[in-house]
């Protein structure tokens, strides 16, 4: 299909929306928008992080899942326990393939789920004492891990339970950091208020721990802030700011560690890559450290080149030196990608709905190879990621916030994109639909897909998906009733 005019796009949006009781219709009117380039603060078009409208299928998660499952779980040499019923722990264990290098249950545990596994009585009796055991048993069994967090999930908010308490006596028994996490899941419209609550215990538990300690730095230390190390993705960062110059003291949490952690106030420069999930903690270090930070994208070639200059900026001749011989070494792999790649792609359309980062970072990578992203949107994003998002978007291009799994739906079948990048939850009743769907939550078990080696997978992974034989053998929706009159006719 081509590309819409503000005009229909806005006759669109208010087609998905006529279904709709009018109260309904009002709320989700707020959410679904046209772009326009020319607006500076997104909150006066679109409307973000309010609560979903009872009674349709959202697509977010938990305050829980966003601190457990995103910031807390990849840090691979603590022990991270689901305070509540066993289910949340095993939900948010090791779907998100965050990779590390480690002996899992020895020195690394972030594949393993450790709950206190809540029984009716404990919800009677509450769980404290049933707690302390499970720290008692976790140092007997795991010595060499380095700290443990306490994750709390929905029942703990409401019994009461004093996890801080049991956390303090518990950390001094064994004479490693515990940090409690108030993160009960109903706390909050989705994931992102866990994103919050996660950065403010590292703040008040983890940050300032080596404050006035020794430390031998250089002029080119860095963190990079907020890469979960999805299929390798901090790896592929981590080997380009290394041959630029910079020494790399932090990742987190993907691949982190508590002490990397802790070293962090001692970089010169912090690098965010999820601005959503760890903006926060960014800026505290910032207003307490003084330590300027970077929100940078490593998703294709262009934006790669962008981010790299940008970086080298904060830094001496000699690393911007270096980072144009990286760029200069690195360009004809890209040209050879995009000349394999753009032939068979260009022109294909694609519609994106994920979290964090992804709906505005992945636009210059499908750019970089010919495509058109026609519709984006985020899970659980707020008016600042739409900030960023207005001005990589095409005008006119259809924007939605929290969307229903019915207004997706619809607006897949009017616009009919070539490929959908959205999660698992969405991922078979798109295929069902005979529309090729990659998973850009985690990859879709491939990856990395960062940086100049992710790049090359990253074509790779869409080529596959839009040429794969199966789709001939399936008649999406909107073609039945024409296959059917064609039928007919013959």
């Amino acid at each position: 299909m081509t590309t819409l005019s503000r005009e229909e796009t806005e006759a669109l949006i208010a087609e998905v929306l006529e279904v709709y009781p009018e109260k309904a219709k009002k709320d989700r009117q707020k959410h679904l928008t046209a772009n326009d380039q020319t607006v500076e603060q997104s909150k006066k078009c679109i409307t973000s992080n309010r609560k979903s409208l009872p009674g349709v299928m959202t697509i977010r998660g938990c305050a829980y899942a966003g601190s457990k499952g995103v910031v807390w779980g990849p840090i691979k040499d603590m022990i991270h326990i689901s305070h509540g019923p066993v289910g949340c722990g095993q939900y948010s264990r090791a779907g998100r393939r965050n990779y590390y290098v480690g002996t899992t249950g020895v020195d690394s545990f972030g594949t393993m789920n450790f709950t206190s596994d809540f029984q009716e009585k404990d919800i009677v009796f509450g769980g404290d004492k049933k707690l302390a055991k499970l720290i008692e048993e976790v140092e007997q069994l795991f010595p060499l891990h380095r700290g443990i967090s306490v994750q709390s999930e929905c029942p703990i908010g409401l019994i009461g339970d004093d996890i801080e308490s049991v956390s303090k006596k518990g950390s001094a028994a064994i004479g490693k950091p515990i940090v409690p996490v108030r993160c009960e899941g109903f706390r909050g419209v989705s994931q992102s208020l866990g994103h919050h609550i996660a950065n403010d215990a590292i703040r008040d538990w983890v940050i300032d721990k080596r404050d006035g300690q020794p430390y031998e730095g250089t002029p080119y230390d860095v963190a990079i802030i907020g890469d979960y190390n999805i299929g390798g993705d901090a790896w592929a960062t981590r080997i380009l700011l290394e041959e630029m110059g910079l020494r790399v003291v932090a990742q987190w949490s993907g691949d982190g560690t508590l002490a990397e952690m802790m070293n962090t106030p001692k970089v010169k420069l912090n690098l965010l890559h999820c601005y959503r999930s760890m903006n926060y903690i960014s800026r505290h270090m910032e207003e307490k450290y003084g330590i300027p930070w970077l929100e940078y994208n490593f998703f294709g070639p262009t934006k790669i080149i962008e981010s790299l200059r940008k970086i080298a900026a904060f830094f001496d001749d000699s690393i911007k030196e270096k980072t144009e011989l990286v760029i200069a070494r690195y360009q004809p792999m890209m040209d050879e990608i995009i000349n394999k790649f753009k032939p068979r792609l260009q022109g294909k359309k694609v519609m994106l709905y994920v979290g964090g980062l992804r709906p505005r970072h992945v636009i210059g990578a499908y750019e970089d190879l010919g495509m058109e992203v026609i519709g984006t949107g985020y899970e659980f994003g707020h008016n600042d990621d739409y900030d960023r998002t207005i001005k990589e978007m095409s005008d006119a291009t259809l924007l939605y916030d929290d969307v229903t799994g019915f207004e997706l739906e619809e607006f897949v079948k009017k616009l009919k994109p070539d490929l959908v990048g959205s999660g698992i939850k969405e991922k078979y009743i798109f295929q069902k639909m005979g529309i090729p769907l990659r998973q850009m939550h985690s990859w879709d078990y491939s990856g990395p897909y960062h940086g100049y080696d992710g790049f090359a997978i990253f074509a790779r992974d869409m080529d596959i998906a839009l040429s794969s034989p199966v789709w001939g053998n399936l008649v999406p929706p909107w073609k039945k009733a024409v296959a059917e009159e064609v039928k007919k006719a013959a």
